[in-house]
């Protein structure tokens, strides 16, 4: 992957110049920004990315402007890669419309939104086009597709464990976590990095932090994980957070394609009354998940390697 990082800083001047008077004038020139392989990125695309971005994650706009510049930036060049590599297994982007319904009403509902009636009209205040929130559903619907496909095989799921975990107690455990996934970059060191993190967690709150830093698709819900339940965590993870109390985060976690931080954001201690078998199957489903967002990471990361990107 390479970047001409000597026209980078006017690349920024430049977008920002624009970007502010968009705001103002509600017109700008639309120029070329990036070229990712045979992709273009332009200035709208960036600033549209933007104005998602906040849609879904409203800590974004308490960052810096060159920070939100970067996360745009980046974002869409995650997307951009994705698109490339299922360009290459999919002739067209299109999807279940049952599947992409029941991932639609999820969208909504982190909006806090009723319906496709009141997303309409936040879109229509920020000056987005309902496609572009179609496109991104099916681009996650069909990159998840992909590694289902590809890693399902790899899935190692020990159901007498977790029975056993399970019938230790009649309660189960659940905490609400939020991620940060990263790498190191060159000659930069893993003490460096978590430093570096941690201070920027210290100064701006981890959902912002996330944005910033966070190689995960989370990092556009402020690394959000949601409430995830103790048993179903591999048993490394679970060491280093059984103590962690709320509010505090864990030190980095080695995982296959980079390094974890874990922040626990709230507990609860849930009765088992439901079938031991549903309380299995649904502990196997979020094991399940996690291994598959792993190699979604370490897949991510190949791909990556092999594009090119270019600023203009």
């Amino acid at each position: 992957m390479k970047i001409y990082t000597d026209i980078f800083m006017k690349i920024i001047i430049f977008f920002f110049t624009i970007f502010f008077l968009f705001k103002s004038a509600n017109a700008i020139e639309n120029k070329i920004l990036f070229k990712i392989n045979n992709e273009i990125i332009t200035s709208i695309d960036v600033i549209n990315e933007i104005e998602y971005l906040t849609l879904v994650n409203k800590n974004l706009n308490q960052l810096e402007d060159d920070k939100i510049f970067e996360i745009g930036k980046n974002s869409l060049i995650r997307e951009k890669i994705k698109i490339i590599e299922l360009s290459k297994y999919f002739k067209k982007f299109e999807v279940n419309k049952k599947y992409y319904n029941s991932i639609f009403k999820n969208f909504l509902k982190r909006l806090n939104l009723k319906d496709d009636i009141e997303l309409k009209n936040l879109l229509n205040k920020k000056k987005l086009n309902p496609e572009l929130i179609e496109n991104k559903l099916k681009i996650e619907i069909l990159w998840n597709q992909l590694i289902v496909t590809k890693y399902s095989k790899d899935i190692k799921i020990n159901r007498d464990n977790i029975r056993k975990e399970i019938l230790k107690s009649n309660t189960q455990k659940e905490l609400l976590l939020s991620e940060i996934i990263f790498k190191l970059d060159k000659k930069e060191t893993l003490d460096e990095k978590y430093k570096k993190i941690k201070k920027e967690i210290n100064s701006k709150g981890f959902s912002n932090t996330a944005l910033i830093y966070s190689k995960s698709d989370t990092s556009k819900k402020g690394g959000k994980l949601g409430w995830i339940k103790i048993n179903s965590l591999n048993q490394k993870i679970k060491e280093k957070i059984k103590n962690i109390e709320v509010g505090k985060i864990t030190e980095p976690i080695t995982i296959p394609g980079g390094f974890l931080i874990l922040k626990v954001e709230d507990t609860k201690k849930l009765k088992i009354v439901d079938d031991i078998e549903k309380q299995i199957e649904i502990i196997a489903n979020e094991t399940a998940n996690k291994q598959l967002n792993q190699y979604a990471n370490i897949y991510f990361n190949k791909i990556e390697k092999d594009v090119e990107i270019n600023a203009f």
